[in-house]
């Protein structure tokens, strides 16, 4: 009977807890801690240590099935998450997904902790601990939040730029994005909006016509002092009937000059809010030289473009030939380097030693250079820069709703499809007194694929079809127009490499 009792009371010592301090409870404390990092890196290891089997094996399985999911829709369905993630509805749902995960991922590191500390320790060994398990805490907290301001930063921009369909005035039929047609175009523009010059004038102007089946692109290149050109029928003709003068009656407006004259003169564009007057009337002028349609346009600032440049670490680039630039004559050298944001914007500007012409091959080089090194891993090391200039530096009348489509289409574009540039540029045409008809058949042949052949002689008798400039008396004016074979050229030949 002793004995059976001797035996109870030293069992129950055995069970006691220990004192504070024990320092059996001290060495089981880097146990305790490892099993608790075990359990951050993948959930229940410290539960199924302890006994703790049921929780252990669903917080296990939980953990292995959000694994797997998570790389198979990275892997398989990677296409889908793209277009997923141009959509502000799915951005929110991912955000607070993200959010709720992390809120559980800590939740289970300080949890497993709690299963296997050892009972006793001394005040500094708990506050080891506790610090311990606060670090592993914030190990998990900061990429979480962390990828979730970015979302929301993203989200902002995406948001910022691209209105919906209903709020433009452009509802979008999603089953049919591109309304049946077999190409879209899109006018892409570069303004040059500055603190120490009043408006915004398009110095680059393109017309990027893109196959929707293919993803092969033609770009339609107008320089920015093209004359003579008719503004769409309206009150935008009724004011110019004899070409667009812009604000100097009897001298004749630049294309440039059109996009500042309309947000500055609203009733030749009714209905139409500011900021959105001058996009619509450059659009219809252009589509009524071109005689292409126009979808969409999208205008990058060029001091905004300089901000882009810098956010992704500056573009790797050969300068075929020294650049002069800046009125203090300073000079880009030729060779391998890379670009600034500032000199990259002297590359695509300057006209020092050189023309409109040459720098507008220039810029089309620049932004072949900038998509070819804006990779995933850039954008993420400088989203929230990237983001931030990216705001300021586009505006775009594409819906938000088209956001997908346009992102399956580029992927097209990227997955080497052929990207040809037609520059209507002197010699081909003449800027004061342009051949609207020839550069009307030369953007039709590009377009569908053919070859604009020479004129055999220049067209001594050409007339301006029912809609371009003619003289005052109503009469069409005759024009000596050398047409010189042209056709569209391959950026990966013209871009130096």
């Amino acid at each position: 009977m002793a004995s059976r009792l001797a035996g109870r009371r030293a069992q129950r010592d055995d069970d006691a807890p220990a004192e504070a301090g024990d320092p059996v409870a001290a060495r089981g404390l880097p146990r305790a801690l490892g099993l608790t990092l075990a359990s951050a890196l993948v959930w229940g290891v410290a539960h199924l240590w302890a006994g703790r089997r049921v929780a252990g094996t669903i917080l296990l399985s939980v953990f292995a099935l959000l694994a797997i999911a998570g790389a198979v829709t990275a892997i398989v369905f990677q296409p889908d998450l793209v277009r997923l993630a141009v959509q502000p509805t799915w951005l929110n749902t991912f955000t607070i997904g993200i959010l709720a995960l992390g809120l559980v991922w800590v939740t289970i590191v300080i949890r497993s902790y709690q299963v296997v500390r050892p009972d006793g320790l001394s005040i500094g060994a708990r506050t080891t601990a506790t610090m311990t398990v606060t670090v592993l805490c914030f190990a998990v907290a900061v990429p979480v939040t962390w990828a979730a301001h970015s979302t929301y930063v993203y989200k902002d921009a995406l948001t910022s730029i691209f209105r919906t369909g209903d709020s433009n005035g452009r509802p979008v039929n999603t089953d049919d994005p591109w309304n049946g047609q077999s190409r879209v175009n899109v006018l892409l523009l570069g303004g040059d909006a500055a603190a120490n010059r009043v408006g915004v004038r398009t110095d680059s102007m393109t017309l990027a016509s893109v196959d929707t089946k293919t993803g092969d692109t033609v770009l339609l290149g107008l320089p920015r002092n093209l004359e003579s050109f008719q503004l769409p029928p309206g009150p935008a003709r009724d004011r110019f009937p004899y070409g667009f003068t812009g604000d100097g009656p009897g001298t004749p407006g630049l294309l440039n000059e059109v996009y500042q004259y309309a947000e500055e003169h609203p009733d030749i564009v009714p209905g139409v809010t500011k900021n959105h007057r001058g996009p619509e009337l450059l659009k219809a002028t252009i589509s009524g030289i071109l005689h292409q349609r126009v979808d969409y346009y999208v205008l990058v600032d060029m001091r905004g473009f300089a901000d882009i440049v810098d956010a992704v670490g500056g573009i790797k680039f050969r300068i075929p030939e020294d650049i002069v630039y800046s009125r203090e004559n300073r000079v880009l050298k030729a060779g391998y380097r890379t670009l600034s944001g500032a000199e990259a914007l002297w590359y695509g500007r300057s006209r020092t030693n050189s023309d409109d012409y040459t720098r507008m091959g220039r810029q089309k080089c620049l932004m072949r250079a900038i998509a070819q090194q804006a990779d995933p891993q850039t954008v993420l090391l400088k989203f929230d820069k990237l983001a931030a200039a990216t705001k300021r530096a586009i505006s775009t009348d594409i819906p938000q709703e088209l956001l997908p489509a346009f992102i399956s289409l580029s992927g097209k574009v990227k997955g080497g499809a052929k990207i040809d540039s037609l520059q209507f540029v002197p010699p081909l045409i003449s800027t004061g007194n342009p051949d609207f008809a020839l550069i009307r058949k030369l953007a039709a042949k590009a377009v569908e694929g053919g070859q604009a052949g020479p004129s055999a002689t220049p067209s001594a008798t050409a007339t301006d079809s029912p809609d371009t400039p003619s003289g005052k008396s109503g009469q069409a004016s005759p024009r000596t127009t050398k047409a010189p074979q042209s056709k569209p050229v391959s950026l990966e030949a013209t871009c130096p490499s």
